[in-house]
């Protein structure tokens, strides 16, 4: 017999993990909704399913450790380096955030380098 998945907002479980970390990117297209939308999208479906509320955890934990960096960058901001090191973060959050996502599709958790641990993933 055909099995019936469950969908979550119209997708199975992998591809909404992996929209959890792409969703971080979004501010891209509006201020702040890289950080709204990610919470969002696991808050609604953690209870439901342990992978969800998983990878939710770690986008998380890497979208705190973020803006822990990033204001670290602003305060080093006058001695330069800060300006360098920024542009190195967000160059390390896109690429973090599409390794992420091509392993949730595939039904893996990658847990983000540098990330500091808030919420237990495991």
């Amino acid at each position: 017999m055909n099995e019936i998945k469950e969908q979550y907002w119209g997708m199975p479980a992998n591809t909404y993990c992996m929209l959890i970390h792409l969703s971080q990117l979004a501010s891209v297209v509006a201020p702040g909704l890289g950080l709204v939308l990610p919470i969002v999208m696991w808050a609604m479906n953690k209870d439901r399913n342990k992978e969800i509320d998983l990878h939710g955890r770690v986008t998380l934990n890497w979208i705190i450790s973020l803006a822990i960096y990033s204001i670290i960058c602003v305060i080093l901001w006058i001695f330069v380096i800060g300006a360098v090191a920024f542009i190195v973060l967000a160059f390390l959050n896109f690429v973090f955030a599409v390794v992420a996502a091509v392993k949730a599709n595939k039904g893996e958790l990658w847990v983000y380098p540098m990330s500091i641990t808030f919420f237990k993933y495991k």
